[in-house]
């Protein structure tokens, strides 16, 4: 060997050596992912894949003899919205087996007819008015001004979080909340467990509604505990939903192969998110989440579709509002928290909704007897 290739060899296996040691080295420290502990978020996942149990949100009281001669006016998001067209029947429906009158305001989803509604309140002199899961107080100051001056309180009902209660009381007198913050924990801490702590995420939000910022907020609390996991947020207002989602969905899952999950704060954004998978060729590798439980999402669960939905039940929120909204109609203590649990269906429990699914079917029936003992219906 010549003193030129003994130097090239001495090079060859400095080089050889001094890669080895860099291999060595990332091996030697493993990704963050195989060091996470995924236990606390299977943890926090137990407790809403139990059938919900029922928790009165005070003290019993006899529902029928204080609402007798009273009245409720209600004015849900809109009544084209079927989620809050389930809450509000069967809101009528319990109602009318109380003895009170229970007067929905029929609308498209406009401040203008929301107003109107309120109007109709005062007119009508009912004993409260309710903004029902989306009709936003902040709109119709002068309205509620009036109600107020004409004794009727105002509530939104299914609205906001309780970490937005000091604002909305600003415009209302009174709220029944929902943990939103939580449900943005389980959509984010269900992806990381699916994903073992590889998750990369496509998040889709969409603003207008009061819990989107909460819900955001849950989902960045969990995802800050995993290192190794990455996240992308895209908002799409629901009504681009029809027109953006598949387009979006297609785009970001060509222009990043590694995204493996796709997290949908809303599941009714699901109908338009599958088929963005479907286009990019994505279904072997992307799972989807979302909240509300609604049939459409769950059905797709069936379909294999999608991966998990956060369900609500539409029956017990129906319940739940009433009570909160009868005890200050009674005078009684106002509801802080009025319970409305959330359940989880996967692939394991998504026949329990009925096939096709159906709202409110599945969740149990403890709220039924809870709500008749805390009635004093017994």
């Amino acid at each position: 060997m010549t003193r030129q290739q003994g130097r090239l060899a001495r090079l060859a296996l400095g080089f050889a050596a001094m890669t080895f040691g860099v291999a060595a080295s990332v091996m030697a420290q493993p990704a963050a992912a195989d060091t996470l502990d995924l236990q606390p978020f299977k943890d926090n996942l137990a407790r809403f894949q139990q059938k919900p149990v029922f928790k009165a949100a005070g003290p019993a009281f006899d529902a029928k003899q204080c609402m007798a001669g009273k009245s409720i006016l209600s004015i849900p998001v809109s009544s084209e919205n079927t989620f809050t067209a389930a809450i509000e029947k069967e809101m009528k429906s319990i109602a009318d087996q109380l003895g009170f009158k229970f007067i929905i305001w029929e609308n498209q989803g406009t401040s203008q007819q929301w107003a109107q509604g309120i109007n109709a309140g005062i007119t009508e002199k009912v004993n409260l008015i309710d903004l029902l899961a989306g009709a936003d107080p902040r709109t119709l100051v002068p309205q509620v001004l009036a109600a107020k001056e004409a004794g009727i309180p105002v509530i939104a009902s299914h609205n906001s979080g309780k970490e937005q209660r000091d604002e909305m009381l600003k415009y209302v007198d009174g709220d029944a909340v929902v943990d939103y913050r939580t449900v943005g924990n389980i959509l984010a801490d269900w992806a990381i467990v699916k994903r073992e702590g590889n998750l990369n995420a496509l998040v889709l939000i969409a603003t207008g509604p009061l819990a989107t910022g909460l819900i955001e907020s849950g989902i960045k609390e969990e995802l800050e505990k995993c290192p190794s996991c990455k996240s992308t947020t895209v908002n799409v207002p629901p009504a681009d939903w029809a027109t953006r989602l598949t387009p979006t969905v297609q785009s970001a899952l060509t222009a990043d192969p590694s995204i493996n999950y796709i997290i949908t704060i809303y599941d009714g954004m699901t109908q338009f998110v599958v088929p963005g998978v479907i286009l990019a060729g994505a279904q072997d590798r992307v799972l989807i989440n979302g909240f509300n439980g609604t049939p459409g999402a769950i059905s797709l669960i069936q379909n294999g579709q999608v991966d998990m939905t956060i369900g609500e039940n539409l029956n017990w929120i129906a319940h739940a509002v009433l009570d909160a909204n009868m005890r200050r109609v009674c005078g009684l203590e106002p509801v802080d928290d009025p319970f409305i649990p959330f359940y989880l269906f996967d692939a394991n429990n998504a026949a329990e909704a009925g096939t096709p699914p159906e709202l409110s079917k599945g969740y149990g029936d403890a709220y039924v007897e809870g709500y008749k003992k805390l009635w004093m219906l017994n």
